[in-house]
Parts: C-alpha cells; structure tokens; sequence
C-alpha cells in the first residue's frame, strides 16, 4: 500500500487503515515534512463545511444523497477530536462552532438567505441559525454588525500539532513513512521518487494543491493561494471587549472570503483570498508571502475589530489550497488498477480529510459502507482549461470578488458583478 503525500489525507487514509488491519504494509512518501502543504499551514478550521453546496451535490446524486454527505460531516467534527485525543495529540481543540457576520444590508440578506436555503433541506437551528445584531454582538463585537449565522459544527485546532501528531500515530502503528522523498510520477502499482520506485497493489494520490508536481496531473487542480497572518496574545481586557469566549471560529459574508480564530494562547489568527493565481499552477516558498496581501489582512482585522490596532504581528505565512475544475471535492479508488485520490476541497480540508481518509480504507479494504456510497466517491471533475486561459480565469474572478465587496461597500447593495461571476466559480 502506497501513499502520496504526507497531508492529513495521506496521514489519515494511513492511519484508519493500519487501525483495520495492522498486518498492512503501508509506505506514506512525502516531498517535504509530513504536514509541510496546507495541511500545517491552515486556518484551524475543523468544520463540517463541504466544498459544494446541497443543492450542488444533490444535482450530481439526489437529495438523500446530498443529505447524507452533510450528516457525514458534521459527524467528522467529533471523530477528528474523538481521535486526535484516542491517540494522544494535543491539537488545543475547541469545539465553539463558527459564526459568519452580516456587516452590511446585501451580507444581512445573504445571510438570512443561507438560513431559509438550509430549512428548505429540513435543517434546523440545531444545524444553523440566524442571530440578530444583539445575539450576535454576544458573541463576537466586530463593527458595524446587523446580525450573523451560527453553526456549531466547527472546531477551532491547531493544525500544526495535529498534523504532525498524526505522522507520530501512524509511525507508531508501523507505517514507514519517508520524507524528503519527492514523487514524480504515479501509476497501476508503481510510484517512482526521486530515490527509486515503491511497488504497491493500492497507490493512493493525496497531494492537494501540490498535484500539479505529479507527471501528467498538472490540469488536475490548480493551486490557489490562501495567506494568514497572527497577532501576539491579546490581554484579557482586549478578549473581553471582542469577544470568542468559546474560541468560536469566525469569517462574514462578503465574497473574497476571509476566516479567523481565538487561539488556545489569545492571539488571533486571520487569513483570507487575495493572493493571485500563477501562471502554469506555479508553486514557489515566495507566493507564500505578498505584503500587500498580509497589509491588508491587517487592515480588514482592524476594521473588524479597533481594539487589536497596536497589536503586533508576529507570524505571517501562507500556502497553495487545491481546487478541481467544478469546485468539488472527490474521493475513490479505480478497482481495475489499484490508484485511489482524494482532494479538491478548496481550503476545507481539516474535517473532510478526514472521511475521505476513513472512506480511502473502506474502499481499499474492499468494503461497501454508508461512506463508501456517499454522492462524493467516484466523481470526476473535468481538467482545468490550459494556459493561459486558466490564468486569466481564476484572476479574473479573483479580481471579481474583490471589484464585487468594493461594489456593495460604496451602494450598500447585492453586487451586479457579483451575480454574474458566482455561477461560475462554485
């Protein structure tokens, strides 16, 4: 059993399977440090998010199947935390739920929006719920609010430490795990790395935005950058006036997304889109920092919140997310030959690694279970467009989205732009 990549695909993928059966021989080969791509560079969002909306899954199954897929992530959210801690790591986890605020009229109506959508499907306010601007203040007292979302099927993590607590459990359990051992290519039964080829009956492909590496894979996703910075921890009397007592994640409703979190020692860390598209899928350390992205982070966080204006940055980084051509993740194994996949969750990965690691080991195992049969297993998405058609795409609509929150920010009201590019992007 082969592995590519050392991400919490790969890492869980190998984990749930050394559990089901510790005869396995598993080789994970990693072109870095285990945890060394998005994987130990996100956000901290353990969340039940879906990289395709219900009504998107349901067009590509039914509505039962979209349902399904829903139900399985929001279970993910306890299984992450259930096994980092049946496997001793500290990913300083806290289960607070994620608020998404309404700073403006057009985000106050996509947020009710968002809430009338998910009762159409029969979710309920134990699933989300609508805060008004008071409710909302008390939780997080960002300026300007008119109410939020709230779901609380979202923990705040340190990646980091769960990453690489991961590679730790699965060396434990016997799995041989080579870092530095970059792959070229993949294919039926064979890897071949720089030092040589490993030989399995299952290669598993699990290399997120870092596919594009892989011989003939480079159209497979295409790596967007996502950037982050973090402050130093914030004193008590600061926390009281903003707010995250529960360390709730939190992100708005304007279309460039941003995201953020309490850490478990009070700094706050806060990323966002922003960072352009590069030409042929590039991946260099130095699209991971672009000043005048991380400049405006800074600016959009104090806009949010006055009260951190003096506090100093102490980290910024970034990283390249995967994204497949119709923004849907996917996970399966091609019987016929052995190769297995998962990827494509468009800066969503910290819980859906997770089934899609347990659903890796279902099929590999041979095993026909409710996650074997959820509407994700065995799709395809298209190739991404070639140069430079894709480049000018994906800045396009980056562009977009920023022309759009501009857009709305001046009229107070739903972007044109915005409706015209949305279909396209998701």
């Amino acid at each position: 059993m082969a592995i590519v990549g050392a991400g919490f695909t790969g890492l869980w993928t190998a984990l749930y399977l050394a559990r089901a059966d510790p005869s396995l021989r598993i080789a994970v080969v990693e072109a870095e440090a285990a945890g060394y791509g998005a994987s130990g560079r996100n956000g901290g969002w353990c969340s039940a998010l879906f990289p395709s909306s219900l009504g998107s899954v349901a067009q590509r199954s039914d509505r039962a199947g979209a349902l399904a897929l829903h139900a399985a992530m929001r279970e993910t959210v306890d299984e992450v935390l259930r096994t980092a801690d049946d496997e001793g790591i500290d990913a300083q986890p806290a289960k607070g739920g994620t608020i998404g605020l309404a700073r403006s009229a057009p985000q106050w109506t996509r947020a009710q929006a968002e809430v009338a959508e998910a009762r159409t499907w029969g979710l309920g306010e134990d699933d989300i719920r609508l805060l008004d601007e008071a409710e909302a203040t008390g939780v997080l007292a960002a300026t300007r609010l008119r109410g939020a979302t709230y779901t609380p099927d979202c923990a705040a993590i340190h990646p980091g430490r769960l990453v690489r607590g991961l590679a730790d459990a699965v060396v434990r359990r016997g799995v041989a795990l080579y870092e530095q051992t970059p792959a070229t290519a993949i294919a039926a039964g064979r890897v071949v790395t720089r030092h040589g080829n490993v030989r399995a009956e299952h290669v598993i492909r699990a290399t997120e935005g870092y596919t594009r590496s892989l011989e003939g894979e480079r159209r497979r996703l295409v790596p967007v950058y996502s950037l982050i910075i973090a402050t130093e921890p914030l004193p008590a009397e600061v926390w009281e006036q903003i707010g995250l007592r529960r360390r709730e994640t939190f992100s708005d409703h304007r279309h460039l997304i941003i995201y953020g979190q309490r850490t478990a020692d009070d700094r706050f860390v806060f990323g966002g889109r922003g960072a352009p598209y590069h030409f042929g899928s590039r991946i260099r350390a130095s699209y991971d920092r672009v000043p005048r992205v991380f400049d405006g982070l800074q600016e959009t966080l104090v806009d949010l919140f006055p009260a951190v204006r003096d506090a100093a940055i102490t980290h910024r980084w970034g990283g390249a997310l995967g994204i497949a051509r119709d923004w849907t993740a996917s996970v399966g194994v091609d019987r016929a030959t052995g190769l297995g996949w998962a990827g494509g969750y468009v800066g969503d990965g910290v819980g859906t690694t997770n089934l899609a690691g347990r659903t890796l080991a279902d099929l590999v195992l041979g095993r026909e279970t409710e996650l074997t049969r959820l509407p994700w297993v065995g799709h395809r998405s298209r190739a991404w467009e070639p140069e430079p058609l894709r480049w000018l795409g994906i800045n396009a609509g980056l562009r977009a989205m920023t022309w759009a929150d501009r857009e709305e920010a001046r009229t107070g009201r739903e972007s044109r732009i915005a409706k015209l590019v949305s279909p396209l992007i998701h």
